[in-house]
């Protein structure tokens, strides 16, 4: 598995190859999907810190027990709920963990799935920027 880093402003994000194809695809299709997408990495770009509370765009995945992840989500928009689940490596770098999806017509059952990915990811990530 890639992965993949692009630099927003000051904050890392790594991402795999499977994100990565996911936004290929939505910058091809532009849309309200793509510019949704584009608006949860810009919440990233914008924190401080790693949050210690959580807000309407920020919340913790329940279902992650090995990671502590957050889910990033959008104001409602009828027929779309792009959600990002990420984890904050503690070296200081935004890691996106799973491929960003529309969870519209699935519902939550999408974070079970969701965590099995990230978990996956972060092990991969952590190999590979091992010190």
């Amino acid at each position: 598995m890639a992965i993949t880093s692009r630099l927003y402003y000051c904050v890392l994000i790594d991402w795999t190859s499977t994100f990565d194809g996911f936004l290929d695809r939505l910058e091809a299709e532009g849309g309200q999907r793509l510019i949704l997408l584009l608006s949860l990495l810009e919440v990233l770009e914008h924190l401080d810190e790693v949050p210690v509370q959580e807000s309407a765009t920020l919340k913790r995945v329940r279902q992650g027990h090995r990671y502590p992840l957050w889910r990033i989500a959008h104001p409602f928009v009828p027929g779309i709920a792009m959600r990002l689940i990420v984890w904050f490596a503690p070296s200081g770098e935004v890691v996106v963990a799973a491929t960003a999806f529309d969870k519209a017509g699935v519902g939550d059952v999408w974070y079970a799935s969701a965590v099995t990915t990230a978990n996956a990811v972060i092990d991969e990530w952590k190999r590979v920027n091992a010190k």
